[in-house]
């Protein structure tokens, strides 16, 4: 079954004063038709955002920015400081500089449009504390630069529930259109991502992704490809797709120059003063840092740490061994350690940017292709899901928040089918417990196991029970007892973690973050496994 469709089957509401009344009661005749329309209005959208928070939908989105805002004491990471260091430069700095200044080792790297928007949020931060923007004030973590950056992540939070809701508004199916929307609401990477103390850019590119989806399931494709151009221009990580084709699949010169016209439009908003500057070459050596490595300093759970974490596995074997097995002395601790920087292998082959290019393009152009032959609403949401989720699987230098990007539409295909629901109970348990290591203190560490429950048992119970499917084969009796076999392997992953971390043995410090890499990997792996195969295979290449 669609969770979505065309239309809305909900009727208008309306929510206008009746003609005799105002404010203070029935209406007189000293009040004039002007008092009486300002009235209306005022009372009407009052009455529309009462209507918002009064639905279910509206007392969650309440209690997730509640729970938000009593982890603001909460641990911070280094992102903390990175963000702070960004909203400096924008503001302290001209334009010129931006893209070159090093006072601090958390250099400005991402697209011009993020750090416009950086640049957007200093000022109101500048009224609040100057030192905030201050570039030579590094490190600076006082309440106030505090209290406004976990502010700016919940707001992005709040942008995220009203694209949510006017998302879902034209679902077929209620029960699963209220699920779907607690799940997106209530997701515990908002929690994860609350951590950073940051604008939360990935949150931002969900906004920016289902605006997308919802532009195009109304085929209005140009505003579609700007959005999408739009989220590339703020984090160079994003994945779009676009078409030129009507239902015939034949090509029109028309719209295809009102698309390449948006896509030009976008890219000169965004490059344009750089390259007035002659700064492209700068910003792109800061947009892409291959000598950052393969890997983030936490291995991203892709298919790269699987592979990393094979090349750990034979080179103990050799030192057990004294196999005859050529070793490269370099890589024998490079990627053990969890430290930025170039990645090496001990035994295997080197990993090479192109390589990674070759591989996520390669999967590409195959969803693509079937998108081209079958160019349905769902047909774009599933290839965009996968075109996504193979760059966060094959990519160079992952961050682990970005699986976060697989996740959000993967949430809308999930009450299709019992296979699509299985494929995102796999992928949702496996990112979201990818993002434990980010909250690793104590205290936070009850609160993301037991948040992470809680939101199990009121999202992914009630979904499954609504998608449940008997098997009925041999094949899919055993390959559902070891994905139950695989979700319960969470549990000991957890108590094995937690009794490493209760040892304090430094040698062992990298031992979990590798435990929990690996394992997610094996659940993510799976879920692109099964979703091309459900795409590519399972549905038909012909409309």
């Amino acid at each position: 079954m669609s969770v979505v469709s065309k239309e809305s089957p909900l009727p208008p509401i309306n929510t206008d004063v009746p003609s005799n009344f105002t404010e203070d009661g029935p209406k007189t005749e000293s009040a004039g038709p002007q008092v009486v329309a300002a009235v209306k209005k005022t009372e009407s959208g009052l009455s529309k955002l009462l209507k918002l928070f009064s639905t279910t939908e509206g007392e969650i989105l309440l209690v997730s920015t509640f729970v938000k805002v009593m982890l603001f004491p909460a641990y911070r990471s280094t992102d903390f400081e990175v963000h702070r260091n960004w909203l400096a430069i924008t503001h302290s700095l001209p334009i010129s500089k931006w893209y070159y200044d090093t006072t601090s080792e958390w250099t400005l790297d991402y697209p011009p449009f993020f750090a416009y928007f950086e640049w957007i949020l200093s000022l109101p931060a500048a009224l609040i504390d100057p030192k905030i923007v201050d570039v030579n004030n590094l490190g600076y973590d006082a309440w106030s630069v505090v209290a406004y950056q976990r502010t700016t992540v919940i707001l992005t939070e709040l942008v995220l529930g009203a694209a949510v809701l006017r998302f879902i508004k034209g679902a077929t199916n209620p029960d699963v259109q209220r699920i779907i929307s607690i799940s997106l609401f209530l997701h515990p990477g908002g929690i994860m991502l609350l951590r950073c103390g940051h604008l939360g850019e990935d949150r931002w590119l969900s906004v920016s992704l289902l605006g997308d989806l919802q532009l195009m399931r109304k085929e209005r494709v140009v505003e579609c490809v700007c959005v999408c151009r739009r989220g590339i221009c703020l984090r160079h990580g994003r994945r779009g797709i676009g078409g030129a084709w009507n239902r015939a699949r034949r090509p029109n010169l028309k719209n295809f120059l009102s698309l390449a016209n948006s896509v030009i439009l976008i890219f000169v908003l965004s490059l344009g003063p750089f390259l007035l500057m002659g700064q492209i070459t700068q910003l792109l050596s800061r947009l892409f840092p291959f000598t950052r490595g393969l890997n983030h300093a936490y291995w991203a759970a892709n298919v790269w740490a699987l592979v990393t974490a094979l090349d750990r596995v034979l080179l103990r074997f050799v030192k057990n061994t004294a196999a005859s097995i050529a070793v490269n002395a370099s890589g024998v601790s490079s990627t053990s350690r969890g430290l930025v920087g170039d990645t090496v292998f001990a035994v295997l082959p080197n990993i090479k940017p192109i390589q990674t290019f070759l591989i996520t393009i390669t999967c590409q152009t195959a969803f693509l292709t079937k998108l081209w032959f079958v160019p349905t609403y769902r047909s774009f949401l599933m290839a965009l899901t996968l075109c996504g989720y193979a760059s966060f699987m094959f990519g160079w230098h992952v961050h682990e928040k970005a699986v976060l990007l697989i996740l959000v539409p993967l949430s809308l295909l999930a009450g299709d089918s019992h296979a699509m629901f299985r494929t995102y109970l796999i992928a949702s348990v496996a990112g979201v417990y990818g993002l434990f290591p980010l909250l690793f203190t104590p205290a936070e560490t009850f609160i993301k196991i037991v948040y992470s429950l809680v939101w199990s048992v009121l999202c992914l119970y009630p979904l499954s029970r609504q998608t449940y499917d008997i098997p009925s084969t041999l094949a899919s009796v055993v390959l559902d007892r070891l994905e139950k076999l695989y979700l319960y392997g969470f549990a000991l992953l957890q108590l094995i973690v937690t009794i490493i971390d209760s040892t304090g043995k430094p040698s062992l410090a990298f031992l979990p973050l590798l435990l929990t890499s690996v394992y997610c990997s094996l659940g993510l792996s799976w879920g692109f496994v099964r979703l091309s195969y459900l795409y590519l295979a399972r549905m038909p290449w012909k409309m």
